[in-house]
Parts: structure tokens; C-alpha cells; sequence
């Protein structure tokens, strides 16, 4: 509109600020919480090779001009063969009952299974307002284009989706377009959280994330799922001056079976010696402090079927 001195011209309003949550779903091991870390641009979610790495609906936020985009990677949907996975399988339901778009996320490299279609047909559910975008991940490990053009035929009959987009976080392709397709989807509405926050998981929520995936480096296939982490302790320790704060972090280590015990800490605790030295740095940078971290091993017999222990390990 021309202003009253005929020489300049009012910029245009604003676009209606966007804020709201977007949860991320898909079968063990199909890159959400890799997808979750590109989008928010650090690391507010753990990932491993091994499936089922995730235990929680770990928040990441996405901070942008127009929007607030806060995405929650949760558990890996499966049809659970214990007590935890049901949980987990709980965790997920609550989830998507709660956000205002969901991301169906699926890997290139791997044919479409069983799983997906189970999610899919969970997804099928939602009420029809939660808009459903299809996302197809991991496209940097094919190199075929027909092959990428295949796999999107092969989601798209898969069920009915808002949208439909390839990435590869590991290079960063399409994350910002899956971002605005994502924050299309939002409300309009304030900021829901302050600026620079990037994750609202309390602290020893993160620093138990972190230890479990120094601990699943390179171990065998059936010890991810029997490991759980419990954070014990985080205090400063006493009579350190403040120009050299020293914060002492107890954590244990939970197995189900005293084989699984001789595995995490190797011939001579070599192994828990890696993972301590691996998890101590990434924990420093998270809290910003030097940290002493005291690991210890235990056995929790079937900890995985056992609602007592279960409650005790925080499922």
C-alpha cells in the first residue's frame, strides 16, 4: 500500500507466525533420530546402527523467523515381544495422539516390510486433521536414481500422505524443504518455548542417553535391547575452587545377564574404559564442565519383562 508521500511503499505483513509439534515415526533403525539432529542442528537425540536405540520421546526444537518447530523422535513402532516393548510401542501412540503432523519416516536403502505397512496402518487411525507426510531417508546410500524414483512409487501406495519428501540428513539434502513442508503443517500461534532452547529433556536424561550409546558401540546384536542407563548421581564436587569446578557423575549400567556384564566391560575393563572416555567428552560438551564419570556394570535379571524393574529403570 502506497504511503501518504507517494515515494515508498510499506513492506508487506509479517506471515502469520507457526509453532507446534511434529512427531517423527518408523521402524527400528530408520533414521529419526539422525533426521531429528540435522533439523535442530545439534545433537538432542542419541543414534546407533543397532535398532531400537531410542527408549524416549526425546524434544528437539527447531528455532526459525516464522516458526517454532519442536520434533519429537520417539521409539521405533514394532510389534513388541516384551514388557518394554510394549511400552515403547505405548510411548509412541501417546505421542501421535498429541502432535499436529506426523513424519512416516522410511529408509531408501531397505524394501518396503511388514513394519512398515504396520505403521501404516497405524497411521491409518489418526484422526484425519493430523496431516501425515511421508518422509523417505537415508537417500545418500543409493546411488540409483530409477531406484530412488521406485522406492517413492512404493511409498506412495502405501497409504494416503499430505506430502512426500526424500532426504539424507548425513549430506543435508531436501532438510531444510522437509522443514518448511513440516512447519506448513503447524498452527498459527507464540513460540512455545525460549529462544535458543533446543531440547527440554532434563539433564541426566541426556547424560544417560549419552553413556547408552557410547556403551552400544560395536556390541553384539542382542545387547542393545538389555541395556539401560540410570543416572545415580550429579553433584560438584566439594572443595574445588570455581575457576576449576569438577562435577562427579555416577551412573549405572544395567544387563540382563552376567554374560551381557563380561561384554560392556571387556578383558581388563578396557571396553568400559572406551565408553567412558567416550561418553566423559560428549557429556562435557554438553554441560559445559569437566566431569569425573564413575561407571559401574549391573545385572538386572530379564529387567525387560519385569514391571518392578521396569518402573525402577524410569519405563
Amino acid at each position: 500500500m502506497a504511503t501518504t508521500s507517494g515515494s515508498t511503499t510499506d513492506p508487506s505483513p509479517p506471515a502469520a507466525f507457526r509453532s507446534g509439534f511434529a512427531c517423527f515415526v518408523g521402524r527400528p533403525n530408520a533414521g529419526k533420530s539422525t533426521l531429528t539432529n540435522a533439523l535442530v542442528g545439534t545433537k538432542v537425540a542419541i543414534t546407533s546402527g543397532r535398532p531400537q536405540t531410542t527408549r524416549h520421546a526425546i524434544r528437539g526444537i527447531v528455532h526459525r523467523d516464522d516458526a517454532q518447530l519442536v520434533l519429537v523422535d520417539t521409539p521405533g513402532l514394532h510389534r513388541p515381544r516384551t514388557l518394554l516393548g510394549q511400552r515403547l510401542n505405548d510411548v509412541v501412540r501417546a505421542t501421535l495422539s498429541e502432535v499436529d503432523v506426523v513424519g512416516f519416516c522410511m529408509p531408501a536403502d531397505e524394501p518396503l516390510g511388514r513394519g512398515d505397512t504396520f505403521i501404516a496402518e497405524e497411521l491409518s487411525r489418526l484422526p484425519k486433521r493430523t496431516p501425515v507426510v511421508a518422509i523417505l531417508t537415508k537417500t545418500d546410500k543409493v546411488t540409483d536414481p530409477d531406484r530412488i524414483g521406485a522406492r517413492l512409487l512404493e511409498v506412495s501406495g502405501l497409504g494416503e500422505f499430505s506430502d512426500i519428501v526424500p532426504v539424507s540428513a548425513v549430506r543435508s539434502y531436501q532438510v531444510d524443504v522437509l522443514a518448511d513442508v513440516l512447519v506448513s503443517r503447524l498452527p498459527t500461534g507464540p513460540a512455545l518455548y525460549p529462544g535458543g532452547e533446543l531440547t527440554d529433556e532434563p539433564e541426566q536424561v541426556m547424560v544417560a542417553e549419552l553413556v547408552r550409546e557410547a556403551a552400544l558401540e560395536g556390541v553384539r546384536d542382542e545387547l542393545p535391547h538389555s541395556l539401560a542407563v540410570v543416572v545415580e548421581e550429579m553433584v560438584p564436587r566439594e572443595g574445588r575452587p570455581e575457576t576449576r569446578p569438577l562435577l562427579d557423575v555416577r551412573v549405572n549400567v544395567f544387563v540382563e545377564r552376567p554374560s551381557q556384564k563380561a561384554i560392556v566391560i571387556g578383558a581388563g575393563g578396557s571396553r568400559l574404559k572406551a565408553v567412558g572416555s567416550q561418553a566423559r567428552t560428549q557429556i562435557e560438551a554438553l554441560l559445559g564442565t569437566p566431569v569425573y564419570l564413575d561407571l559401574h556394570v549391573k545385572v538386572a535379571k530379564d529387567w525387560q519383562r519385569d514391571p518392578r524393574q521396569l518402573r525402577r529403570l524410569g519405563f
